[in-house]
């Protein structure tokens, strides 16, 4: 897998990424941060981040980064069902795993499957990609449940105070252990994490609610300027702007307080992004 090269020049500050010869200043070149070839498949939960994380990478700097994205929207979507597919989404996928250049892989994961299957699905896709991928970084996007009209009756049904716990606890045991703890024990030389992109809306959501937000928004409306587009809870474009943030803090590990890429809204998202990674469980980073 490609290394993020850094170059921690500070050429603002003389005593750093310089020297000195005879009384003049030599300013050592900068080097671009290197970015990742990526592959991703998901469904529509996942296509709106998978979308716009090309954007905000080159914007933040990663000028190299490339992605594939194959879409099938609802189960079709699903690892397990690209795994079967019998048309030119299961040709496509292999045909760029076989090239043996991809450093990341990224596959959804949520409620919307049978376990079994699930875990069938993306140890498939693993093992294949391994093939000629060695290094390759798995990572794992888990969605917002659906319905968010539902959610608050929801967690309460489950026994859960909020929406945050419910969902906390839905990553831990469906994506986290079911998942990922049993596929790290398949193949313990690759690095495989999770993205709890569903805090994005949930978030945002409870944001809502409180009346935080610092733009006009509605709950369910039209694409730019509302959290959902339905009451299904396809996500609006604030929540799109902040799920693909969080892409990229997962998957680059940058720091979003620090990232000026414009993402439209006067609400801070990269702050909405990074308290959402920050408060993901730890073990389950990159």
């Amino acid at each position: 897998m490609k290394k993020l090269t850094y170059s921690f020049i500070i050429l603002s500050i003389i005593f750093f990424g310089c020297k000195k010869e005879e009384g003049i200043i030599v300013e050592e070149p900068i080097e671009d941060i290197t970015g990742y070839n990526m592959l991703l498949m998901g469904h529509s939960f996942f296509k709106p981040y998978a979308n716009r994380i090309g954007e905000i990478a080159i914007d933040a700097g990663f000028v190299n980064h490339t992605q594939t994205f194959v879409f099938e929207g609802g189960s079709n979507g699903l690892p397990i069902s690209l795994w079967n597919d019998t048309g030119t989404d299961n040709q496509l996928i292999k045909a760029i795993l076989d090239n043996g250049d991809v450093d990341v892989f990224g596959m959804a994961a949520d409620d919307r499957q049978i376990a079994n299957e699930s875990l069938n699905g993306h140890r498939y896709w693993i093992e294949y990609a391994l093939q000629n991928n060695p290094g390759v970084t798995i990572f794992l996007s888990t969605s917002a449940p659906v319905y968010p009209e539902n959610w608050e009756q929801m967690a309460q049904d489950l026994g859960y105070e909020t929406v945050q716990e419910a969902y906390e606890a839905h990553i831990y045991q469906a994506a986290h252990v079911a998942l990922i703890d049993t596929l790290r024990a398949e193949f313990p030389s690759t690095n495989i994490f999770s993205i709890p992109t569903g805090k994005a809306s949930i978030n945002l959501w409870q944001m809502y609610q409180d009346d935080l937000l610092l733009d006009d928004i509605e709950y369910i409306g039209e694409f730019e300027n509302s959290l959902f587009t339905d009451a299904f809870g396809h996500q609006g474009e604030m929540t799109a702007q902040t799920g693909a943030l969080m892409w990229v803090k997962g998957i680059y590990n940058i720091d979003l307080t620090a990232n000026t890429f414009d993402t439209g809204f006067n609400t801070d998202l990269q702050t909405v992004a990074e308290d959402a990674m920050n408060s993901h469980d730890q073990n389950y980073n990159q």
